[in-house]
């Protein structure tokens, strides 16, 4: 089986996992952190990163933005991120905008907000790496059980 371009996933907060791809998703900006400057290791250059709590009504989770984002997105405003993606940093549940993610207002204001479940609260374990690949695509040979916490009810991440 090739790799293929994915299909889009459109999801809801409390939905969001760990290594999730292409998610298409809304949300209202609660509140936008400190902002802080960090050095890429890709690059060398300096850079802005402001992590900012977003929300629906299924919960909320934190976004990271960067640069030119941080003065884009206003506060109590609602928008559509496009092709976003999931991962885990220090442990903790992040949805990313990414470089081939698009963050544009939303046609439709999101007004109520569930403050009660914060996705990105919960420590997530870190799965080691194995190498030899297949680890977790349906190859099926974990016999552990359990699968390290995370609930998969449809076969997905």
């Amino acid at each position: 089986m090739g790799y293929q371009e994915r299909e889009p996933i459109e999801a809801q907060i409390s939905e969001l996992k760990p290594r999730m791809k292409s998610v298409n998703i809304s949300f209202k900006v609660i509140e936008k952190g400190e902002v802080r400057e960090v050095t890429s290791r890709a690059d060398g250059e300096q850079h802005r990163v402001c992590d900012t709590v977003v929300g629906d009504s299924t919960g909320l989770v934190t976004v990271p933005l960067w640069d030119a984002a941080i003065d884009e997105v206003v506060d109590e405003k609602t928008y559509r991120l496009e092709n976003g993606y999931t991962t885990l940093f220090q442990g903790h549940l992040r949805l990313n905008i990414g470089r081939y993610g698009t963050l544009k207002e939303a046609e439709e204001a999101i007004e109520e907000v569930n403050n009660e479940v914060d996705m990105s609260a919960e420590e997530h374990e870190r799965r080691p790496r194995y190498g030899g690949g297949g680890g977790g695509r349906g190859g099926g040979r974990d016999r552990r059980g359990g699968g390290g916490g995370y609930r998969d009810r449809d076969g997905g991440y």
